[in-house]
Order: C-alpha cells, then structure tokens, then sequence
C-alpha cells in the first residue's frame, strides 16, 4: 500500500484531497496544526484504517514513521482575511514549511507536489496568464506575505529539484469552491453565499468589473491528482478559464438562490487583482485535464452544503476529536 502526507489536512482543499487518495487505496497521514483547519472537514475519516491524522505545524521538524511516496503540502492560510491577521504565520509555512517538506521528501525519496496559486501573478498585465509569465506583485504591500510566500515556494522547490534531483510538482491553483469551504475566510464565494444566508445585502468592492475565474472543488481535485501522476515538474496552472466580472457573478447568485439582497459597493482593497483567468493549455496537453463541472451546477451544489449546516456551526471550529490526533 502506496503513503501519501497531506499537509493542511483538515483544510478546504487537503481535506477532498485526503478524500480522494482513501479512495485511491493509500495509506494517507493527515497533517494540520489548525490554525485555520477545521476537523469537521476530516471527521469522517478518523475511523478509517488507512487514515491517520497529525496536529503539527510543519515549520517545525516534521518526522513520519515508516516509506512515504508521496507528499502534498497544502498547508498554508489561503484567505485574504487569513493571511492579513497572521502574516507571520503565513511567511513562515511557505518558507520553512515547505523546507521542512522538502528535506522530508528527499530523506523519503518521495515525490512531492507544492499548491502555489495564482497570486504569484500579482495584478496581472498578461491576461489570460500562462505558466510563463512572471508576475506584477508588490512586494511589500498588505498581500505581499502570502504572494512572496508562494513565488519563493516555488523557487525553493526548483532548487531542491535541480540540485538534489527531488521529484517535484508545482500547482499553480485559481480560485476554488465547493463543499467545506469557511463561510468567513473573506474569498468573494463563501462571503456572498454567507450574506444570502444572513439576508444581508451583498458588498461588491469597487465597481465590480474586476474578474474571477471558478473552478469547482472536484476538478481541482482531478487535476492536482493527475499533476503528482505526471512527469512534469515546472509549474501548472490549474483553474478554470470561465471568466467573469464580480457584479456579474453576485447578480447571478441572486438569481440561484432566489433571494432578494441588494447590491452594495465598497472601496476597492490595496493590491486586489484586476483580472484573474488561467490559461490551461499546459494542463489540456500534458495531463488531458480540463474542468467539467459547470459554475451554475457547481454553485448550487456549493449552497445546498452551506444551507445544510445549523446556524449555529457556521464559524465554529470542532475541538471534541482530541482521542484520533497524534502528536
């Protein structure tokens, strides 16, 4: 039986890649220290004998007993409003985190796949963006930590690559939803359905015409699997090139839940991105891989989990599993 560590386990995105992988057949080892994770999102793997889950911050020295094939870091605050109240926290998993995993990876022989996103783009002055373009980001503006976090992710990874000859994969991932997602973590999807839930009217920043581009969770889940498959090492992106302005996407969550919310606007953040669109010609020709799902399916699939949930557990984090984490 083939292992894989999956770090930001109990995370929105680790958590359907710690899904998949059971599924697959592997032994899978969870690994979160919860800064941001929520355990809800694994609770139902803590019975399985193929999953054992972790509570480390992996900026510390990380050991896991036994082979490991395979290892995919996703742990890392994802959300603006995440990443903008822990700053630190957020530099150091992108720098040391990804040290440790990657000097983990090398003593393992294992192959080791690193989420990067496509903030390294910045504002982007290319639209759509390829994996070629290297970026317009600002540095030391409030989203410097998380953008700088990843491009040195990135960099760090090549290293290791070239010159210990570490199996390395590199996903560039767009934005994503789906089930699981926190109502607060402050990405225009989850903020938009919490307002439709609260009866709030929704807060559009600017005027709107910036653009996103959604990609639903089991796509994303599809591509990253074939991408740690794949013998391509240099980055990937990974999204969905569907395109389309905010004031248009809150307009049509309106009309998909059939609420009554007005829209209001308000002042543009520093440094929020203009355009986002991948370009995925990369992925269609080396992984066969495009996204299936289409937004109106994939939004009302997203709704009907946030709808599901008691009011009451909206934003609050499980703290009963202590009996399943290892330390």
């Amino acid at each position: 039986m083939k292992s894989i560590l999956i770090t930001g386990a109990a995370g929105f995105l680790g958590s359907h890649l710690c899904d998949r992988f059971i599924r697959e057949g592997y032994r899978v080892l969870g690994m979160d220290n919860l800064i941001t994770g929520d355990l809800k999102n694994i609770e139902h793997l803590f019975s399985h004998p193929q999953f054992t889950f972790y509570r480390h911050d992996v900026t510390n020295f990380v050991h896991v007993p036994g082979p490991l094939d395979y290892i995919l870091h996703f742990a890392s605050p994802a959300s603006p409003i995440d990443y903008l109240k822990i700053p630190i926290q957020t530099l150091k998993v992108g720098s040391m985190g990804t040290l440790r995993l990657l000097g983990l990876a090398k003593a393992k022989s294992a192959r080791i796949l690193v989420a990067s996103t496509s903030e390294v783009y910045g504002d982007p002055l290319e639209h759509p963006q390829t994996e070629s373009y290297w970026g317009n980001v600002n540095p030391i503006g409030p989203r410097g930590v998380y953008d700088e976090a990843k491009r040195f992710q990135e960099a760090v990874t090549m290293a290791y690559h070239r010159f210990h000859g570490v199996e390395t994969r590199i996903a560039r991932i767009f934005n994503t939803y789906g089930p699981r997602m926190r109502l607060n973590d402050g990405r225009v999807l989850p903020a938009f359905i919490g307002q439709v839930l609260r009866g709030e009217d929704l807060s559009v920043f600017g005027d709107g015409s910036q653009t996103r581009s959604f990609c639903f969770v089991d796509d994303l889940i599809e591509g990253i699997f074939k991408l740690l498959m794949s013998d391509y090492y240099q980055p990937v992106n990974l999204g969905n090139p569907n395109e389309i302005s905010i004031m248009d996407f809150a307009r049509e969550l309106i009309a998909l839940t059939g609420s009554n919310q007005k829209i209001i606007q308000k002042d543009l953040p520093v440094d929020d991105p203009k355009q986002r669109q991948p370009d995925i010609s990369l992925a269609k020709k080396l992984l066969a891989w495009k996204p299936l799902v289409k937004r109106a399916d994939g939004l009302k699939i997203t709704y009907e989990y946030f709808k599901s949930i008691p009011e009451k557990d909206w934003y609050n984090k499980a703290h009963n599993f202590e009996k399943y984490i290892k330390r």
